[in-house]
C-alpha cells in the first residue's frame, strides 16, 4: 500500500441554492496505485457529504464537487505532506499622497 493526499473540494448549498462557498479538505488515503486513490478518495469525500439544519432553520447541504489534486507521500519522519508557493503583488505607489 502507497500513501496519497486527496485534495476533496466540497460546494455548499443553503436551501437548495448555491453559496459561492466552498470547503477544501487535505485527506490521508492508502492504496495501490494512483488510480485507487483517486477511488478511494472519492468514496470519501461522498461519504462525507452532510445535510445538517443550521441555527436559522436553513437547510445546509455540503456537496463533494471533486478530487481536485492528488499526491503520493512518504510516511516518514519529516516527510513533506503539503507546500504552496505564494507570490505577493507589489505596490507601484501608495493609494494616499501626504
Amino acid at each position: 500500500m502507497r500513501a496519497f493526499t486527496a485534495q476533496i473540494i466540497y460546494r455548499i448549498e443553503c436551501d437548495g441554492q448555491f453559496t459561492d462557498q466552498y470547503e477544501e479538505q487535505w485527506r490521508l488515503v492508502f492504496a495501490e496505485d494512483e488510480q485507487m486513490a483517486v477511488t478511494e478518495a472519492r468514496t470519501t469525500g461522498q461519504s462525507e457529504e452532510t445535510t445538517f439544519v443550521d441555527r436559522h432553520g436553513r437547510t445546509i447541504f455540503w456537496r463533494m464537487l471533486a478530487v481536485k489534486d492528488l499526491q503520493p507521500v512518504e510516511l516518514v519522519n519529516g516527510g513533506l505532506l503539503f507546500s504552496t508557493v505564494r507570490e505577493a503583488e507589489m505596490i507601484p505607489a501608495p493609494v494616499w499622497a501626504a
